[in-house]
């Protein structure tokens, strides 16, 4: 794989800033945002006012655990536009989840907010290893996910050629990565394992690409389908981090040079992380619940959201602007069997770690009588097609002896796991069915 080490002056200074002005900047902002919610949005100023706190109470950043939570159910009881913070009229555009578990948590943007959001993109695609004059296929879906616009602006604000793929269509995706010759692919780790699927089928070797890097975001994903991808495509894989009611993707990113963690471009986003059962702010290093306070956003201000992410907090390496760990699981994703806490993610990693298995899976959840049961389908590569029991055999001991839960395992034939087109639907739930 090439060095793709950004030039240090290329970067924004806030980026390599000490410590000291990092946190004086945060805490200039804070008192901003907390004033700007509270005089504008009334959920934040009956929120404030019921727990005894005002914005002028902020005197020091740790003074932000005194205000109170703001959560994703919040977006939906205020829909569509009730948590806006400035007039309809200077709403530049608005983004929606599918709403497919309820009501649609609605985002909108200011120009300001949309001229930032194009920024902290293109900082996470430099973070990368993308330069300007990159081209760049941007496979993540567009329209009101947040993901296809949101990379698109940042692209082009970068610098960059863009190439407005979308999802779908797997062998056009193979058609125009050799057609068209881009360095750089952002798209979910998911739908890359279908394009790498297809670049197989094709009898086409993907490590002769041009591709040197692939930008994945929008579902949690394992160091061990990193490895996957890079040896694959002898390309680099980075992790983009954002979430719709924070900004979209830019919100924190892998630096090429490091991959140990996302640094959270802390000069918009104030992070913490809480016992997720108490609501209490733990130590930078512990485990726990992310939550985000923004710092600029003037249409949506959000203070102390619970993402639901699970992950810790560490010191800046590459910038000096702190890390979270990778995700690989959310408090909400998180499996409950039969008394023991189950991640699709520790799935994942043992599919990928058995090489005769393809890269695909999916958990579904059922009941036994009274007794939950797991199912995980699986699928054998091409090659080892007639192996299926004795993989199956495997897996099931791998499973039971790192995560301690007994599974059934199914391993069809090749290409019998769905594929997914966007985000994983990596686990589906019948136990509340029939």
């Amino acid at each position: 794989m090439r060095d793709l080490t950004p030039d240090r002056t290329t970067l924004d200074p806030i980026e390599i800033a000490s410590r000291d002005e990092i946190q004086a900047l945060q805490l200039e902002r804070m008192k901003w945002s907390l004033n700007h919610a509270y005089s504008n949005v009334d959920m934040y100023r009956r929120r404030f006012d019921e727990a005894g706190v005002h914005p002028d109470d902020l005197k020091s950043l740790s003074d932000l655990s005194k205000f109170p939570f703001t959560y994703k159910t919040d977006l939906r009881d205020h829909y569509p536009f009730g948590l806006f913070a400035v007039p309809q009229d200077q709403i530049l555009r608005v983004h929606a989840s599918s709403g497919t578990t309820g009501k649609p948590t609605v985002v909108g943007y200011t120009k300001n907010d949309i001229d930032m959001w194009a920024n902290m993109v293109a900082r996470s695609m430099r973070a990368s290893g993308t330069k300007p004059g990159d081209l760049v296929n941007i496979v993540y879906g567009y329209g009101l996910f947040t993901g296809g616009l949101g990379a698109h602006y940042g692209a082009e604000r970068l610098g960059c050629t863009v190439v407005p793929v979308s999802g779908g269509m797997t062998e056009r995706q193979v058609t125009l990565i050799q057609d068209f010759k881009p360095s750089t692919i952002m798209v979910t780790p998911s739908y890359m394992l279908n394009i790498l699927e297809q670049f197989n089928s094709m009898g086409i070797d993907p490590r002769d690409t041009s591709l040197n890097v692939g930008i994945f975001g929008a579902e949690p994903w394992t160091n061990a389908m990193r490895q996957e991808v890079e040896s694959a495509f002898d390309m680099h894989a980075v992790d983009i981090y954002g979430l719709s009611e924070i900004l979209g993707p830019g919100v924190a990113n892998e630096c090429v040079e490091s991959k140990d963690g996302l640094h959270i471009w802390e000069d918009h986003f104030y992070p913490e992380v809480i016992n997720p059962e108490t609501g209490e702010v733990v130590a930078d290093g512990e485990m726990g619940e992310l939550v985000f306070t923004t710092l600029t956003k003037e249409g949506l201000p959000m203070i102390r959201y619970r993402t639901r992410d699970l992950t810790r907090l560490l010191p800046g390496t590459a910038r000096s602007m702190r890390r979270m760990e990778k995700i690989t699981g959310r408090s909400d994703d998180m499996i409950i069997l039969r008394g023991v806490n189950v991640f699709p993610s520790q799935v994942e990693e043992l599919v990928l770690d058995i090489k005769e298995l393809a890269p695909y899976f999916q958990i579904e959840l059922s009941k036994e009588g009274a007794m939950d049961k797991m199912t995980v389908f699986a699928e054998p590569t091409p090659e080892q097609a007639s192996a299926a029991s004795e993989l199956g055999n495997l897996l099931r001991k791998r499973i039971k002896d790192t995560i301690g839960v007994s599974a059934t395992i199914s391993v069809g034939a090749p290409g019998s796991v769905e594929r997914s087109q966007g985000k994983a639907r990596r686990v589906i739930d019948l136990r509340s069915k029939g």
